[in-house]
């Protein structure tokens, strides 16, 4: 229904908790095709494995202070900095 509208900015907050994983990947398989469209996109969610693929940038916020600022690659290279911040 948001994407009716046209949006310049689309904002996922934990897109696919409780979800079954067949309908989560659809899920992300469908925001990668929305992002191929330009439409700017923000996720929040703590499945990197998930996300990975489809971000340019990724940003972990700790108590309001940004911990890590960079790509996938270079986040998927510090697995201590993902167990700490996100528990995986």
């Amino acid at each position: 229904r948001a994407l009716m509208t046209n949006p310049d900015l689309l904002i996922l907050d934990e897109a696919t908790e409780g979800l079954a994983p067949v309908i989560a990947r659809e899920i992300w398989h469908i925001v990668k095709a929305i992002r191929a469209t330009g439409i700017a996109t923000i996720i929040v969610d703590k499945n990197f494995a998930a996300i990975s693929a489809i971000t340019d940038r990724n940003i972990i916020l700790v108590k309001g202070r940004v911990v890590f600022d960079g790509t996938s690659s270079v986040l998927g290279q510090q697995p201590e900095l993902l167990q700490r911040c996100l528990g995986i």
